[in-house]
């Protein structure tokens, strides 16, 4: 009976949590000079953070993202280095263990204390655990020695070589990213004192019956001299009052407790209810009832599913039939969720560095922009804790791939088995979280530039582990499948001149997973990257094409300042043309992220490429510089992704004077509510003339739906201006309000 009711299982694994009183180590780093070999040198080390920066402050460079000063950096790729520490034994009770953890080191490396070897470790997203009690001296000296950046044999100097690891591919170089692969000790580093009885381990399943109204829950521990303890479990509800407690049953320093809790309160993406939360707490006490340990934690019950769009299995629609299009619909708790977000990069080049301060500043914008989604795309790391307990807190759903991109991830021995040891620790760490809606292998490897399928190795390992580990939570092999959507990533397209209006009408895909839309960035963080010598006018082989203005991608990407100045005439300066392009990428994605909405139901998401950035571009399809300051586009997604606005489907950027003007009006609604009848009023402005070009009176909008209105034309009158607006006005629903930006051309 209990087994058939499991639908959906979470998971809690405490491992990784950072001590409560941990001690705290000072470290060095040593290398070699650059320019005297065999001359070592030492510097000061920061911890987490990243040793290319240690040097850099050590050997006095100038900030790696100004003008061309990250080459200094590239010599650093292969080199070896060694961080030292030295330690007082501490005070130590009889019994007592002390350990030293590190959640993250970067990337292939050996630890050695009291100058014996303890480990060697490939992969950045394994946690380090060794019990250095009885190795212990009076004076200590903790070595960590960390090798050269992994290289495919043979390969040049781009994201091939990233091949062979597990090593993000992004700092190997990308469109909007430098050459500079960091390494180090990246996340948090400790040292704890255990007790002789401790936990090592603690994880918290729970499972749901079919109609949500109950929760089974198993809490399972490990740990070492338990036989005499006892091990307490208490759930509480998020105004603190206890709503299940009981006691673990011990057996060969293991604990087991099944529980269930009747009418759980659900987590839900913000947009569509809360993302409720309870706090557990499990206490290690011995036989007086001293406690030893206490372990704390948040559940969210939730159920995810990816289930077929609507009218997707009549893909395709000839003979003979195969295989249709992926499921891509997400549901959350039976309800199906139109997904509206953007694709997560590393909020900085160097790991080590980002904080949960940082983490949360960009989050509360992505709650600002409506969305309810972010791809962690698989090109980057995979994020710190806190980013993951945020999105949990504040009802932000992630999809999250393994650190794979836009290469042929081959099927040998060695790497599969470093593959395997950090997709485990990857999924052990993520799984427990409610706002995990998915996990993907990577990004683009089905496409001819990678030229993996689903039987390459790497895939069918990933899909078995999550399979295996986090069963409920639903797992697709990369992005794009069949059926999805990667681009385009400009205005109008250079080969067929196509604007983003027709081009996005005529695409007919699930989920848009990835759009991009160049801009360029705010002229205060130009004049913090560009020597000022090379300001204006922008050109190719300066710092601006190290900043990804020029020869990023296919043809004059991602400035496109012909294009911009095809629109708009020339610019005579930096402003004007930063104004400019900053206003074509906010009518392209405001244009993308709509039409997307309309296609619904057969659509089902809309995520843009991309929402941060690592370092300041010069250009970039980012909606948010560098290190979180948004772009006038990035206020045209948050009012194109509002849950209900009045909407208008576009036909083209640039009209004629005397020519017949038209659009589309549509109500756009993603609320699981019933809008009322009303009326659209619809009119065209350019400075203080302005022409009246229509009303709609709607009826009942249904819930999660969208209606569709009329055809509006009128002939454009001979106003002497450079553009005119289309402002749409909902009567008594003010925050409905659209408008839509037009150019004249003579």
């Amino acid at each position: 009976m209990y087994r058939s009711l499991l639908i959906i299982i979470g998971f809690v694994f405490l491992g990784n949590l950072v001590a409560q009183d941990p001690l705290e180590l000072n470290w060095t780093v040593s290398y070699e000079d650059e320019n005297a070999p065999g001359n070592l040198l030492i510097a000061e080390a920061t911890v987490p953070g990243a040793i290319q920066l240690d040097i850099a402050k050590n050997e006095g460079y100038g900030p790696y993202y100004y003008g061309e000063n990250w080459k200094d950096y590239l010599w650093m790729e292969d080199r070896e280095f060694v961080y030292v520490s030295n330690f007082i034994k501490p005070s130590m009770k009889e019994g007592e263990r002390l350990v030293f953890r590190s959640l993250g080191i970067d990337y292939e490396f050996e630890i050695i204390f009291n100058g014996k070897k303890l480990l060697s470790q490939e992969g950045m997203f394994t946690p380090v655990r060794l019990d250095l009690t009885n190795l212990l001296w009076v004076n200590n000296e903790l070595r960590i020695r960390v090798f050269p950046i992994p290289k495919k044999d043979s390969e040049s100097a781009d994201r091939n070589q990233a091949a062979a690891s597990v090593k993000p591919a992004v700092s190997y170089g990308w469109d909007w990213h430098p050459r500079l692969v960091p390494s180090g000790i990246w996340d948090d580093t400790w040292l704890e004192i255990l007790p002789e009885s401790h936990l090592d381990e603690v994880s918290v399943q729970y499972t749901l019956n079919e109609d949500l109204t109950k929760a089974f829950i198993r809490v399972e521990t490990a740990g070492k001299n338990l036989t005499a303890c006892n091990i307490s479990w208490s759930l509480a509800d998020s105004s603190g009052s206890k709503v299940d407690m009981g006691y673990l049953k011990s057996y060969n320093d293991k604990g087991v407790l099944l529980t269930e809790l009747v009418n759980p309160e659900l987590w839900w993406p913000h947009d569509h209810g809360e993302p409720y939360l309870y706090t557990y707490t499990l206490e290690l006490a011995d036989q007086s009832g001293l406690t030893l340990q206490t372990y704390g934690g948040h559940l969210g019950f939730r159920m995810v599913k990816l289930v077929m769009n609507e009218g997707a299995w009549a893909e395709p629609k000839g003979f003979p039939k195969t295989r249709s299009v992926a499921p891509i619909q997400l549901e959350i708790n039976g309800l199906k969720i139109f997904c509206k977000g953007s694709n997560w990069v590393n909020p900085e080049i160097f790991p080590g560095i980002i904080s949960k301060e940082r983490y949360e500043e960009l989050l509360d914008l992505a709650l600002e922009a409506n969305f309810n989604m972010l791809r962690v795309w698989g090109g980057g790391i995979v994020n710190k804790e806190s980013f993951y307990d945020l999105c949990d807190r504040k009802g932000i759903l992630v999809w999250q791939e393994f650190p794979l991109a836009c290469n042929n991830y081959k099927s040998t021995q060695e790497y599969l088995m470093v593959l395997k040891q950090e997709a485990e620790s990857i999924v052990k760490r993520i799984r427990f979280h409610p706002s995990l809606a998915m996990w993907s292998g990577g990004n683009e490897l089905f496409n001819a530039w990678s030229g993996m399928t689903d039987q390459s190795f790497a895939i069918r390992l990933l899909n078995a582990l999550c399979l295996e580990l986090d069963p409920y939570t639903p797992f697709i092999s990369t992005s794009p499948l069949m059926g999805m959507g990667h681009g385009h990533y400009v205005f109008r397209d250079q080969e067929t001149g196509d604007e983003v209006y027709e081009t996005m009408m005529r695409a007919h895909n699930t989920a848009y997973t990835e759009f991009g839309m160049p801009g360029p960035s705010p002229v205060e963080i130009l004049e913090t990257i560009i020597p000022e010598e090379e300001l204006w006018p922008p050109q190719a082989g300066t710092s601006w094409e190290s900043h990804h203005a020029y020869n990023a991608w296919v043809g004059d990407t991602w400035l496109m300042k012909d294009m911009i100045e095809d629109y708009f005439g020339r610019a005579t300066h930096l402003e004007e043309l930063v104004e400019m392009g900053q206003l074509l990428q906010s009518e392209g994605y405001k244009a993308i992220y709509e039409e997307a909405r309309r296609q619904k139901p057969y659509c089902s998401m809309a995520l843009n490429w991309c929402y941060n950035e690592p370092w300041p571009t010069a250009a970039n399809n980012s909606i948010i510089n560098w290190p979180s300051l948004p772009k006038p586009a990035f206020y045209a997604v948050r009012d194109a992704c509002r849950p209900v606005l009045a909407s208008a489907r576009n036909y083209k950027l640039t009209w004629r004077r005397d020519e017949p003007f038209s659009t589309q009006l549509w109500i756009l609604n993603d609320r699981y509510q019933t809008l009322e009848s009303g009326v659209v009023k619809a009119t065209l402005i350019a400075g203080k003339k302005v022409l009246d070009l229509g009303s709609w009176e709607f009826g009942r909008v249904e819930s999660n739906s969208n209606l569709e209105g009329p055809v509006l034309k009128a002939i454009l009158p001979r106003w002497k201006s450079d553009g005119f607006i289309l402002h749409l006005e909902v009567l008594g629903h003010p925050e409905y309000r659209s408008e839509y930006m037009f150019l004249f051309s003579d």
